[in-house]
């Protein structure tokens, strides 16, 4: 069970933010800092949700307002993206001073920004975590386009955002123009996790291929299918921190023990191989460790699990749904077919088929073939799904080969 406290510190400005530290039970794995939204604060849904789910999975975590926002004292009017940036420089040195020097930083929206940029003054930090961030600070003029002239013009003007009215100087403007998030993005040394949905209508997904293309150093992608821009969907948030948690492990170091939980992540089996270890989160929970991604498998509540990931059968529905889609997108660029996008759905379940005795494992695969094809290329396209290898090694000789580790396989 997690715990949740109140407490401030001085910000950048001088002024006093209000933050809220979320605790695990017993000792935590690293500490953690949140950046909100801009012009939101701590306590919309995404902050809390995520942090008090990473709280859970034993990171203790601090979100708090910048200056000016939520509970925080200060002028809104009188902060930029600098000071931004320096307010979280300003929480990971009360991190250091009252608990642990922060590990793990998250950002939603610009607050993702913010913490690429502010990284390189907080060196405890081996991982990043980035939700629905744009590419570069300036993209948060779209807010209030509408009024960018009155603002230059006249030096400062009251703008709508979110339905609620804030006072933008002509110096935010000139601040943000003077930060390149891509260079910020290239030169960094954590982890970094890029989170977003290709539903966001707020922040394009195309900011996240920007942000990965930049990096030069480990990165990894999450789709967030379905999600939109402030996460609204518990779910989402969910899913996000619980990918967040089994990701950073391998990049912290985490060896703590929480409870009875086990934290490690275990380390990668080399090329091919994947590794999976119990968590301790939960009677099922397990890591998935795939080369340098990291993933939970788990099974549902109702089988008494935590649903903290898929199950094993969601993973072999989606190994052989990745394989048919990837396998079909080959096809297509060799041939030049007019193939503009597939969707592969599989669905698992036991039946009985004619031929065969008892109940069987069958997969539905349908599969959604979008742009200007015929009939000729249409059917081929699907007789080319029963090809791909995942395919084949369901429905050909396969053999599993079981030892105990540094035992020798027994034929």
């Amino acid at each position: 069970m997690a715990r949740s406290e109140r407490v401030e510190f001085p910000g950048a400005l001088g002024e006093t933010l209000a933050a809220r530290l979320e605790t695990p039970d017993g000792t935590p794995r690293a500490y953690a800092l949140f950046a909100h939204c801009f012009s939101c604060s701590k306590d919309i849904h995404a902050a809390s949700r995520i942090s008090r789910r990473l709280a859970q999975a034993g990171f203790a975590v601090l979100r708090f307002d910048f200056t000016g926002l939520g509970q925080s004292d200060g002028e809104f009017a009188n902060t930029n993206f600098s000071s931004n940036i320096q307010d979280l420089v300003k929480a990971g040195e009360f991190l250091a001073e009252r608990h642990e020097a922060p590990a793990l930083m998250v950002g939603h929206s610009l607050g993702g920004a913010a913490v690429i940029a502010a990284a390189v003054h907080l060196p405890s930090v081996r991982a990043i975590a980035t939700l629905a961030a744009p590419a570069d600070a300036a993209h948060v003029r779209h807010a209030f386009h509408p009024d960018i002239a009155e603002i230059e013009a006249k030096g400062e003007a009251e703008v709508m955002l979110g339905g609620r009215p804030f006072r933008i100087r002509k110096q935010f403007l000139e601040d943000i123009e003077d930060h390149s998030l891509e260079d910020a993005i290239a030169a960094l040394k954590p982890a970094l996790l890029i989170a977003h949905s290709p539903t966001d209508n707020i922040v394009g997904v195309e900011n996240a291929t920007r942000l990965f293309r930049a990096a030069r150093h480990s990165r990894s992608y999450l789709d967030l299918d379905g999600a939109d821009h402030l996460l609204s969907d518990p779910a989402d948030a969910r899913h996000a921190a619980d990918v967040i948690a089994a990701w950073a492990q391998r990049y912290i170091g985490a060896d703590k023990t929480v409870g009875d939980e086990r934290t490690d992540t275990p380390a990668p089996a080399g090329e091919g191989g994947v590794v999976v270890r119990e968590t301790g989160q939960g009677p099922y929970a397990n890591h998935v460790v795939a080369g340098h991604h990291v993933m939970i498998a788990d099974e549902p509540t109702d089988l008494g699990g935590g649903d903290r990931g898929p199950g094993p059968y969601g993973f072999l529905n989606a190994a052989l749904g990745s394989c048919t889609s990837i396998t079909l997108r080959m096809y297509a660029t060799r041939k030049s077919l007019p193939l503009d996008r597939v969707t592969v759905t599989v669905r698992h379940r036991k039946g009985e088929v004619e031929g065969h005795e008892g109940k069987v494992d069958i997969f539905d695969r349908a599969i959604r073939l979008e742009g200007d094809l015929d009939a000729d290329q249409r059917r081929r396209l699907l007789e080319i799904a029963d090809k791909c290898p995942v395919h084949r090694t369901l429905h050909g000789p396969a053999l599993v080969q079981t030892r105990e580790e540094g035992g020798a396989i027994e034929m």
